[in-house]
């Protein structure tokens, strides 16, 4: 395992590790996998590593966990079915994992530069610190010193402040996400998000039995304000999420005039508003006042997580609410997250000490420049089969086939050739952005990007010949 944090992410080095252990399980049966503490402590790694690993699985459905019980491998007959490429979404996720595979449809901005080492550093240092025990009182919602950072960074007046217990910190951000539904009684509810939106939130809300009504995005980034007036008049909305600054995956933003005539009307109707802040300090340019700044603190919920700024090393989901406390905090007790307190004590410093602020800085320029370098190369290589609006922030770009192709069978020509595309059915549940798919500007490894577009080229024109 040391070996391998050398020259690859831990989490990934302990992914493989667990594929091999869900690969030798009986067959029939539901297998229990080892705990977060003792594979950390027979692998080497942190806490924090295992639970991100096991998080991609669950995510991939090779795994399940019980409340208090821990982690369950699926039988294999169940497994089998993911790589029948049955499941688009499933697909993907299996073929990122794939050594071999270019994948130009990841969203990890973190791969262009992390805080992984820092981190690790800091995390050293604590636990000279704290050699034992550090935390004896439980502490079911985060840690206090990273949950008071979270409350500071986002508090930019006394009207529009945040306090520690207004913070609530997860393992990751699905499991968060999870005990927002649970606490809003979401099932059967009517929530409106933003089209395209992300997959994983996307798939959450259907599984969780909740009616989501898509509004799509304009060009300009914004609503079309009188559709979305007529449907907040029609529909029973319990709940609209909206993206802080920029929105996944077009990586675009609204104007402020479009930001504030979205909050006015939210305002009018009195719905609890979500803001998706995951990509809210990836934006290259400062676009001004987020929804935050403009609602009211007492109907709004703001999620992200530590990851795409940070890195995998901290896979930390949270979110931010003055109201629902009593609830919020029962659910998180229930839920009973294995946190390293150390690890979020390291983060905290670096949130304190402005070592993020300065690796972000450094960040948003990388991830410029390298849009810039991608979106030239698409020009040149696929100007007349692909169309897109340059994106204002992020790590992807989101194109859109200048004629009509069938993408999926794209994607699928691109596979045979250890290509990976993210399709744009899949940031939909109604079925829209058929045309689209997005691509990564940021991807790691040492592949030919330019042998990759050509691939990407030729399999939209033998889409167009066969179609």
């Amino acid at each position: 395992m040391k070996e391998a944090r050398q020259t690859d992410f831990a989490y990934q080095a302990v992914y493989r590790y667990l594929v091999n252990l869900i690969n030798e399980a009986d067959a029939d049966t539901q297998a229990k996998l080892p705990s977060l503490r003792l594979l950390a402590e027979r692998l080497n790694v942190s806490i924090s590593t295992i639970q991100y690993a096991y998080s991609l699985l669950e995510k991939e459905g090779r795994v399940y966990s019980v409340a208090k019980s821990g982690y369950y491998a699926l039988p294999v007959a169940f497994n089998a079915a993911l790589s029948s490429g049955n499941d688009l979404l499933e697909t993907v996720y299996v073929s990122a994992r794939r050594p071999d595979m270019l994948v130009l449809s990841a969203d990890e901005p973190a791969l262009l530069l992390s805080l992984d080492s820092p981190l690790l550093l800091l995390e050293r240092e604590l636990l000279r610190q704290y050699p034992r025990h550090p935390l004896p009182h439980s502490q079911p919602c985060g840690e206090l010193e990273l949950r008071v950072a979270l409350a500071a960074r986002y508090t930019s007046s006394p009207a529009r402040c945040w306090h520690a217990d207004d913070v609530y910190i997860g393992a990751d951000l699905r499991g968060v996400l999870e005990i927002l539904i649970a606490v809003l009684d979401l099932k059967e509810a009517t929530v409106v998000v933003e089209s395209p939106c992300d997959w994983a939130i996307l798939r959450l809300l259907q599984t969780a039995g909740v009616h989501v009504i898509e509004l799509p995005l304009q060009s300009d980034g914004g609503f079309d304000l009188g559709g979305l007036a007529d449907l907040l008049r029609v529909e029973q909305v319990r709940l609209m999420m909206v993206s802080s600054a920029i929105n996944l995956p077009t990586g675009r933003s609204m104007s402020p005039q479009q930001r504030d005539g979205t909050a006015k009307l939210l305002a009018q109707h009195g719905c609890w508003v979500l803001e998706n802040d995951i990509y809210g300090e990836l934006a290259f340019e400062s676009n001004g006042e987020r929804f935050r700044d403009l609602l009211d603190p007492d109907r709004l919920i703001v999620f992200s997580t530590c990851e795409k700024l940070i890195g995998p090393e901290a896979p930390y989901g949270y979110l931010l609410s003055r109201q629902l406390s009593m609830e919020l905090q029962r659910h998180f007790l229930l839920r009973a997250f294995r946190l390293s307190p150390i690890r979020q004590k390291a983060i905290a410093r670096l949130y304190a000490s402005g070592r993020l602020d300065q690796h972000l800085h450094t960040l948003r320029r990388l991830l410029k420049e390298r849009m810039l370098m991608v979106t030239q190369m698409l020009r040149t290589r696929l100007g007349e089969s692909l169309q897109f609006v340059e994106p204002q922030g992020g790590a992807t770009i989101w194109a859109y086939a200048s004629r009509q192709v069938d993408v999926r069978r794209v994607f699928q020509r691109l596979l045979k050739q250890q290509v990976l595309i993210a399709p744009g059915e899949l940031f939909s549940l109604q079925g829209l952005h058929s045309q689209h798919l997005r691509l990564s500007h940021s991807f790691g490894g040492q592949h030919d990007l330019d042998c990759a577009l050509t691939i990407l080229a030729d399999a939209l024109r033998l889409e167009l010949i066969d179609g």
